[in-house]
């Protein structure tokens, strides 16, 4: 008889989504996964006032099926205009859940204006006064620093000083991938939490270069050594509230992914909590991905936990060449290899 895992149906931490066609495209592999997801705001146009975040929110719904519970936790795009008062009219919109700081950049759709973050002060004062969780790309934004040192160097120069000036503010350290980026997030717990990318669990660095450039695992942040990655192995698998599942699924069409300047983002949606599995089981704490998963970043937001269940299935399968995403193809994480673990019911309902 096949091993099967039962878990409460997980919430995405961070999830690109697009729109458009691209949106359709990509929305049903995390609908069969999720019940929730933190999406994010860098669209082209980027979704910087509550008007524009609740009209995305409108468009994702209506390509849901009618049986479908998910909910989508919608955050808004932080840039150089963003005004204390759009900060409070999005703290009291229901479908919002944070605002999201994406420095000058520093990846796809960043174009923030944002150069030094710390003069956004008087927005994050009242994000602190409203309790609105400001989510953070955490990486420096100065060309002249080492792509590996951008995140260290943003917990210098950035988080530690915006920590010290405003204890109240609740901070959300997405896709953490250094070590020391593990132990600000841990020294801050009381009010600080972290996503953790299922790419980033998986391997370090030198997998970008193994036999050849690989530009389907190139990603933004781009992982680090392989001590980060037990530290963040540990951090994600030790059972720590402040660490919750944020797959960072960022879909790129083949054609921005294979060409002379490559796209920074991982596809992962069609496989993800299913790859998770994978690690949680690897380090022999497979009962631990419950909590990981479905609880600690509920928790965090104070949401309400989901109620339903999937259940996984150990039944090695085959992930695509690739998927149809509008008129180019998706290529996914793990393309034409194999998972151990394999969805076997959908997410239902929360």
């Amino acid at each position: 008889m096949l091993e099967t895992l039962t878990i409460r149906t997980p919430d995405d931490g961070h999830l690109h989504l697009r729109d458009g066609a691209s949106l359709a495209a990509v929305l049903p592999h995390t609908l069969e996964r999720f019940g929730r997801a933190v999406v994010m705001p860098n669209l082209d146009p980027p979704l910087t006032t509550v008007a524009q975040v609740l009209e995305y929110e409108k468009r994702i719904l209506r390509l849901c099926p009618p049986q479908s519970t998910f909910k989508p936790w919608m955050t808004l795009y932080l840039d150089a205009h963003t005004s204390p008062a759009e900060i409070h009219e999005a703290a009291a919109e229901p479908a919002i859940i944070g605002a999201k700081l994406y420095p000058q950049g520093v990846t796809t759709g960043s174009a923030s204006q944002v150069t030094d973050p710390l003069e956004l002060m008087p927005v994050y004062e009242a994000m602190a006064e409203s309790g609105l969780p400001l989510l953070v790309h955490g990486e420096d934004p100065d060309p002249a620093t080492d792509p590996y040192e951008r995140e260290s160097r943003f917990v210098d120069r950035t988080l530690v000083p915006l920590c010290e000036r405003l204890p109240g503010l609740r901070i959300v350290f997405e896709h953490v991938t250094t070590r020391l980026g593990v132990e600000l997030v841990r020294s801050e717990a009381r009010r600080m939490g972290a996503t953790i990318t299922v790419h980033h669990l998986l391997f370090d660095r030198r997998a970008l270069f193994a036999g050849g450039l690989h530009p389907h695992l190139y990603c933004l942040p781009v992982p680090k050594t392989e001590a980060d990655r037990l530290a963040l192995l540990e951090a994600a698998t030790g059972g720590e509230p402040c660490f919750f599942l944020g797959t960072d699924s960022a879909p790129h069409p083949r054609s921005r992914k294979e060409c002379a300047c490559a796209a920074g983002g991982i596809y992962s949606a069609h496989a993800a909590i299913e790859l998770y599995a994978e690690v949680f089981e690897a380090t022999g704490r497979l009962e631990r991905l419950d909590d990981f998963a479905g609880r600690f970043a509920a928790e965090f937001y104070g949401q309400a936990l989901n109620s339903g269940q999937i259940t996984l299935v150990k039944d090695p399968w085959r992930v695509p060449d690739h998927f149809p995403l509008a008129e180019d193809e998706l290529v996914p994480l793990r393309a034409a290899s194999v998972v151990p673990w394999r969805l076997l019911r959908q997410a239902s309902r929360v």
